[in-house]
């Protein structure tokens, strides 16, 4: 897809998510074509790329561990997310909208060159190439746990938080609020939920307009647990 593409489908992104509970759902995931629409993004400094494929918005797929070939091709499964409590199939929204899956790097791979990636998700197979950023860390260092973000494409950006994997923030808003910054606003979270203790990634997509480029463009997060956190956009 063209970068405006991307990025008019991802300014889409927000109310397609805040309309997905009232659309109808299917006993399965969309149907899959056999040319697979993928883009990618460095995250967590290059720990982990955040995958960007089209389906329904509450079906976002999980990747298996990424394989690297001897010819620097990474090559990356989807496969569809499992039921949810006591379905025997995961029910999914019959939107289509771009959806972030995350991917940890398997040791070998240098985020300061280019990669190739290769993705299968059942019948179909789609390839992207992501550019180099120097000075990121290495793929096997351990993370850091702080909040990360990558450019997918133009006004187009993948945002990780750490935290409880049942609540994870919501994007409520997103403004070029400088000519090198962009602030991001999650939605107040409810008082009484309940989340899990666990300690995981969480992705979401997110665009912006108004930007003249992307070079060295700053995101401040805002709102759930955050207030003024400043992060580079990686790419």
């Amino acid at each position: 897809m063209s970068r405006r593409g991307w990025a008019m489908a991802g300014m889409a992104l927000v109310a397609a998510v805040a309309l997905s509970g009232c659309a109808g759902t299917s006993g399965g995931t969309p149907t899959v074509i056999d040319d697979l629409e993928v883009d990618a993004a460095w995250v967590d400094n290059g720990r982990m790329i955040a995958l960007v494929t089209w389906g329904s918005s509450t079906c976002a797929p999980i990747a298996e561990e990424g394989v690297l070939g001897q010819d620097g091709v990474l090559s990356v499964t989807l496969l569809d997310p499992p039921p949810v409590g006591e379905e025997t199939e995961r029910a999914c929204t019959a939107d289509m909208a771009p959806r972030a899956t995350l991917v940890g790097l398997p040791e070998g791979i240098d985020p300061a060159q280019d990669l190739d990636v290769r993705v299968t998700y059942a019948s179909a197979v789609g390839d992207t190439e992501l550019d180099g950023v120097p000075g990121l860390a290495a793929p096997t260092t351990p993370t850091d746990y702080e909040p990360s973000a990558g450019w997918v494409e133009e006004g187009l950006f993948a945002v990780v938080t750490w935290g409880s994997s049942s609540c994870a923030p919501v994007v409520e808003d997103v403004q070029a609020s400088a000519e090198k910054e962009v602030t991001l606003t999650f939605a107040t979270p409810p008082a009484d939920r309940i989340c899990t203790m666990d300690m995981a990634p969480r992705v979401a997509l997110a665009a912006v307009d108004g930007l003249a480029d992307d070079d060295g463009v700053e995101l401040v997060l805002q709102g759930d647990t955050f207030s003024g956190v400043r992060i580079p956009i990686l790419g």
